[in-house]
């Protein structure tokens, strides 16, 4: 490879089986600092693709997210997220990993390496033209993910990717890359330590960012929230409290008759 892979470069500790529980929380929490400082660094590649994601969105497209290991469970998890936090569709994010959902809780052998499943999965759902592709990998070089951005971009869908290596395989197939190179891990090779982290903060950045700019937070609070248990519910009638300056018992039959803070507010009169 014509790349430097420094998501596998020797740790800069040694012995660790040598230090102490201190020293080794203390080294960890050392090398952690170091993930947000990268990050912003790549924040004018974030900000292409973050735009790129709303135009998509706005036009009626839907967000993909595609990754093996760690980095699908990640995709996954900022997909799942969206719905109860912002109330969109479970279909306008949705993510993939190699192996389906066993891989989830199990490491599915060698379902990374297919070049073919990756494609085959975006087009169960009927992949097009008007739908966005971020492909996840910490090293870059995951097949499962770099043959499905590359049968993407052949048939016209727009494609993004994280990984946490400069000049990777799938940063070149990618049409809006996203490097965070946050180096060598405390665990030598271990990428769900600050390459995961880093590659979180990026989907937190990419989804809150693009919620936000198709109008689903208002002022700084999710209107559009489910409200699933009841600790939701309370913070809903703490927003109408705060937002339309009533008490208590009104905000809880406002709650009650519409389901959703947005509604309450948009209906309230006095």
């Amino acid at each position: 490879m014509d790349f430097i892979k420094t998501t596998e470069t020797a740790s800069s500790y040694n012995h660790l089986e040598k230090m102490s529980i201190h020293e080794l929380l203390q080294n960890i929490n050392k090398e952690d600092i170091t993930v947000p400082l990268a990050v912003e660094k790549a924040l004018p590649q974030i900000e292409k693709l973050t735009s790129k994601i709303v135009d998509k969105l706005k036009n009626g497209g839907r967000l993909f997210y595609i990754g093996a290991g760690t980095s699908g469970r990640l995709g996954i998890l900022d997909a799942s997220e969206c719905p109860p936090t912002f109330g969109v569709s479970h279909e306008l994010i949705i993510g993939l990993i190699a192996g389906g959902d066993t891989a989830i809780r199990k490491a599915v052998e060698f379902a990374e390496d297919s070049k073919d499943q990756g494609w085959l999965d975006l087009q169960k759902f009927n992949i097009s033209s008007k739908d966005i592709v971020i492909g996840i990998a910490a090293s870059g070089t995951t097949p499962y993910v770099i043959a499905a951005l590359q049968k993407c971009n052949e048939n016209n869908v727009l494609t993004g990717c994280i990984t946490c290596n400069e000049g990777s395989p799938l940063t070149t197939t990618a049409m809006y890359p996203v490097s965070v190179v946050v180096g060598p891990e405390f665990v030598t090779g271990s990428s769900r330590m600050k390459a995961g982290t880093a590659q979180k903060l990026v989907l937190n950045m990419l989804s809150t960012a693009t919620m936000i700019q198709l109008g689903k937070v208002k002022g700084n609070k999710m209107v559009d929230m489910q409200l699933s248990n009841d600790k939701l519910v309370k913070r809903a009638e703490n927003m109408l409290i705060s937002e339309l300056k009533i008490d208590t018992k009104t905000a809880k039959k406002l709650i009650k008759k519409h389901g959703n803070v947005r509604s309450a507010i948009e209906n309230y009169t006095i």
